[in-house]
């Protein structure tokens, strides 16, 4: 005979509707504060609506997506229990790459698998999504809160991501633009952004740790204690740091007195500059990074990347291809372009610095220590 008793609810089994109907509850406001214009409606329904009407004053509107996770940065978070910030990461890590095109983020949606479902642990999550989607200007339209018990950890969970924007085809980027002779710009990451958290997570031991045991207490204690080698920080304030978003300065910049003049966009994340940079060239450019015999560069390299390099024993090459190295975003103009292109960067708050320049080649990236 059978044990299994005759009457089993979806509670019985590990999952409460009604908690899931209380984290819907507890995030309405945040999404509504994202919206724009062209949204329709609320969350709640089956599916997000948005109009498309100011599509029709563009000679030739593109539709681009993007889609992306944060990876192994949620154990940090996990671990030492702040969720507030992780979604922005979420949204910058879509939005930042269909910026790569000249797109303007237009809306959002996120999905989320966790392991038991807690209205207040669920609406911090969100506000971070909230938060980074007004940081881009898009609107957050709707998404999904999966329960998976006895397939995660009731604490344990996992985010994804999806964006849609629209660029007008004229107004395109193209690597196919760049030229040798062009002028690479970078602006500044906010540190480790959201790659290469495998290997930080082997760096600072916390790779099989459980939340919530005393030895994830006694790490945590650890990863917050401030480090002289991060100049005051914590690891644990340094390594969760957002990932910024672009999107807003930038797209001033290509609408306003540098319109026309930025040929190609590169958003610098998993594989680092060497395999992200390389995906805004043209077939026959090779782009000459400035980096010096020491493995140093012409700009800051935040003291969190610098400690775990160090503390890895990365070379130059490795380091180059893990993490951003200070390099958020590249955008590659002409060189009569640069000083144009520089002052309207500064105008919109950023602070842009010369990473290189473009030469003959096939399409690769190149350091200059090494040529």
């Amino acid at each position: 005979m059978s044990d299994t008793p005759k009457h089993v609810t979806y509670e019985d089994a590990g999952v409460d509707t009604a908690e899931g109907g209380r984290a819907v509850d507890a995030i309405k406001q945040m999404v509504a504060a994202t919206n724009r214009p062209e949204v329709i409606g609320g969350i709640g329904g089956f599916g997000g609506l948005f109009s498309a009407a100011a599509l029709k004053d563009m000679e030739d509107p593109i539709l681009i997506s993007g889609t992306d996770g944060v990876g192994t940065k949620l154990v940090l978070a996990q671990l030492l229990d702040r969720h507030e910030t992780v979604g922005q990461d979420l949204v910058a890590m879509c939005v930042n790459d269909i910026l790569a095109s000249g797109a303007e983020p237009l809306f959002f949606l996120d999905y989320v698998a966790i392991g038991h479902i807690e209205a207040g642990h669920m609406a911090k999550i969100v506000k971070g999504v909230a938060d980074g989607c007004k940081l881009a200007g898009c609107a957050l339209v709707g998404g999904e809160m999966a329960e998976h018990p006895g397939v995660m950890r009731p604490d344990d969970y996992d985010l994804a991501g999806f964006t849609v924007g629209v660029v007008d085809r004229p107004k395109m980027l193209d690597p196919a633009n760049v030229r040798p002779g062009d002028v690479i710009l970078g602006l500044p990451s906010s540190g480790v952004h959201s790659n290469g958290y495998s290997l930080v997570r082997k760096v600072i031991g916390v790779d099989g740790i459980v939340p919530g045991t005393p030895e994830a207490e006694a790490k945590r204690a650890e990863l917050e204690a401030p480090r002289d080698e991060l100049a005051g920080m914590s690891l644990a304030d340094a390594l969760l740091a957002p990932t910024r978003i672009y999107v807003k300065p930038v797209l001033e910049v290509l609408r306003g007195a540098a319109a026309g003049k930025v040929h190609a966009i590169a958003h610098i994340t998993g594989g680092g500059i060497t395999e992200n940079l390389n995906r805004a060239l043209a077939g026959d450019v090779d782009a000459v990074v400035d980096r010096q015999v020491d493995g140093s560069f012409g700009w800051d390299v935040p003291p969190v990347i610098s400690y775990i390099c160090r503390e890895a024993g990365l070379t130059p090459n490795e380091a180059c291809k893990t993490f951003n190295m200070g390099v958020g975003l590249c955008l590659t103009c002409a060189p009569e372009d640069e000083a144009t292109v520089r002052t309207a960067l500064e105008a919109a708050g950023e602070r842009p610095f010369r990473v290189g320049a473009c030469v003959e080649g096939s399409g690769k990236v190149v350091y200059a220590d090494e040529r």
